[in-house]
């Protein structure tokens, strides 16, 4: 039984909102159909020259949605002032309607995606059903997944490296995104299929995507050195915007998609150590003396009993979460194991970063040196990583899911950096990727909220995902390729309004 919960104000003012946008859109639809229908066909010079103009400005709308705004768009948006463009929209200008037609269909499928993510989740338009493990089909899928993409993405990268110039290649963005994406595939279906006996490997994914952050973010902030509070701004608005909306339509807390705020956290912490006296970032003790801060930041916040309701009861209000079965654990529970599960990672993810370059250098000189000494080393390197994953396999993989827990959050490094030796100690494994993956990889934040309303179903707000949505009930292989299809649908639909999120910011 579906248990929407009741109207809240939050809702009401989405909906006044994204209507009068959904309206404009296909009032600017029609103007422009109506514009392209008026143009002659004869083909004289006059006519060539205003089909030409029309070309520019699709190629400019092309630019927008694949690479960064056109500059004759990027000017019209700055000189135009909030109150006169408001004014407009609101009279529904022809020319400013034709002008931001672009934005109003990104708005509008935004208001529509989350309209079907409600329709989904919180009425009883749509049927559920229950999840069903089944060992030898969730692994003939992941294989079949594997395969078909190797079949069919494998891609050679010739990319150069950033710091030598070479084709090393270590840990590039096509490897990286890769890696996001397989994680994300396995992620998803425990989550389908409710593959408990895999929570251990779960649970290394996600600190997986914990170092990225701190990887990716130290990297940004190391090279580029840019910490303006409008880069700030801009992040933290692209990691919360779309949890942000689904929050207020679906009338969830903040910390019922605990990865946004871990990632949001943790970005924070990384710009905090960089931000602060960044201009002493070169000086390597004193990036020893940061390091060193963030761990014992960590070590009293999380280690020391009654510190962490401390620091982040003021913030309760938005971290924290009741979960309908559970309502009897404290507000903050959630957050604290959440958070405290991956509490180290990011460190390690910003180490990695800091040693990224000196690593590169060492195998380039690697790859350069004579045939034998190269062969020993990597054959070392391999054999260290097998013993140490074989071990870390036995000893802590292997161990239930309380007591692994309690080791994972000193432990999750050991695999990560197992598959990284592992990935890359040749020059071949480094060049090749999974294109496929990568593609799965590329915005694993909005996967990752979108599986709770449109693949699963919670039906109750701030309820956890129980149920599968069910489109064609007692057929749950068709019920599972047809509500995939669509996820698979949204999710490139979100793709193109997150480009167009990203380009429009600058």
């Amino acid at each position: 039984m579906v248990d929407a919960g009741p109207v809240t104000p939050g809702q009401v003012s989405f909906l006044l909102g994204i209507i009068p946008v959904f309206i404009t859109w296909i009032y600017a639809e029609y103007l422009e159909y109506k514009k392209s229908s008026s143009i002659p066909k004869a083909h004289s010079d006059s006519n060539l020259v205003e089909l030409g103009e029309e070309t520019i400005k699709e190629d400019d709308r092309a630019v927008l949605l694949e690479g960064g705004l056109s500059r004759s768009a990027s000017v019209k948006f700055n000189s135009s002032s909030i109150k006169v463009n408001l004014m407009r929209f609101l009279t529904m200008d022809d020319s400013f309607l034709l002008e931001h037609r672009l934005t109003l269909r990104v708005m509008s499928e935004l208001g529509a995606i989350l309209f079907y993510f409600y329709i989904c989740d919180r009425t009883d338009i749509l049927g559920d059903s229950t999840k069903n493990y089944n060992r030898d089909l969730f692994i003939f899928l992941c294989l079949l997944l594997v395969i078909v993409s190797a079949m069919t993405s494998l891609k050679k990268h010739s990319d150069k490296s950033a710091f030598s110039g070479k084709s090393i290649l270590y840990l590039n963005r096509h490897q990286t995104e890769e890696w996001k994406g397989w994680m994300q595939v396995l992620f998803l279906l425990y989550h389908y299929f409710a593959a408990s006996e895999i929570y251990n490997a779960i649970r290394i994914f996600i600190a997986a995507y914990v170092w990225m952050t701190g990887f990716g973010n130290f990297s940004y902030y190391y090279i580029r050195k840019d910490f303006s509070l409008a880069r700030f701004a801009q992040m933290m608005w692209r990691l919360n915007f779309f949890v942000a909306f689904c929050c207020i339509v679906l009338n969830n807390d903040y910390m019922l998609y605990y990865i946004c705020p871990m990632h949001t956290l943790f970005t924070l912490m990384v710009y905090g150590a960089l931000g602060i006296f960044s201009k002493y970032n070169e000086i390597r003790s004193v990036m020893a003396v940061k390091i060193l801060a963030c761990f014992l930041v960590v070590i009293l916040v999380w280690e020391i009993p009654g510190v962490f309701d401390i620091v982040w009861r003021p913030l309760a209000f938005l971290l924290g979460y009741t979960d309908p079965a559970k309502p009897d654990l404290p507000r903050l529970h959630e957050w604290h194991f959440r958070s405290g599960l991956d509490r180290y990672i990011w460190i390690f993810g910003m180490i990695y970063a800091y040693y990224h370059p000196t690593v590169e250098k060492w195998m380039e000189k690697l790859e350069e040196s004579d045939t034998k000494r190269r062969v020993s080393i990597k054959a070392g390197i391999v054999s260290i990583a097998l013993l140490v994953g074989y071990l870390w396999y036995e000893c802590i993989y292997k161990l239930d899911k309380v007591s692994y827990n309690k080791l994972h959050p000193y432990t999750s490094w050991i695999p990560i950096t197992v598959y990284i030796c592992l990935r890359n100690f040749t020059q071949q494994l480094r060049n090749f990727s999974l294109t496929l993956f990568a593609w799965l990889g590329k915005i694993t934040l909005e996967t990752y909220i979108s599986q709770f309303h449109i693949w699963l179903r919670s039906n109750t707000p701030n309820g956890q995902p129980k149920w599968l949505l069910s489109v064609i009930p007692n057929y749950p292989m068709l019920n599972f390729m047809l509500t995939t299809a669509i996820y698979v649908l949204v999710r490139e639909s979100y793709l193109t309004i997150k480009l167009f999120q990203a380009n429009t910011a600058y």
